[in-house]
């Protein structure tokens, strides 16, 4: 089926949420060779857990918190509180992580250009640039 031609309405399939080594769970609802340009996943981070330092080679990356609470860290700016409605810009090759500082799991869209693919992220941990 062509979704450019006569679009598409889907829902996602919770029970593809997978738990990726970044850190937090993954659901992802388009993420298509047929459309490189754009990829949006739900993550989700439950209470007390950071992601691990990483970023994504030559992808750039928005959060659009849903819900929780959290702190974002960027290389190069102090951490910063986010909640919901909080938009966060992470440009290409920018070390980032979150944490979710709440009680309740910490819920946002990761929406990346180009579409993410798995050989992009780079775990900073491992490496001298976290």
């Amino acid at each position: 089926m062509s979704f450019t031609t006569t679009g598409l309405i889907q829902s996602p399939d919770e029970s593809l949420e997978y738990f990726f080594v970044e850190g937090c769970h993954i659901l992802e609802t388009w993420n298509r060779a047929e459309d490189p340009n754009l990829s949006i996943v739900r993550a989700r981070v439950t209470p007390g857990v950071t992601t691990r330092w990483h970023r994504l080679r030559g992808t750039i990356e928005r959060y659009l918190i849903l819900a929780g609470t959290g702190v974002m860290e960027l290389h190069g700016i102090p951490p910063r509180p986010v909640g919901p409605g909080d938009l966060v810009y992470i440009p290409s090759d920018h070390g980032q992580r979150i944490t979710n500082t709440g009680s309740s799991d910490l819920i946002f869209l990761a929406l990346c250009t180009p579409r993410f693919r798995p050989e992009v992220y780079e775990d900073l941990e491992q490496s001298s640039d976290a």
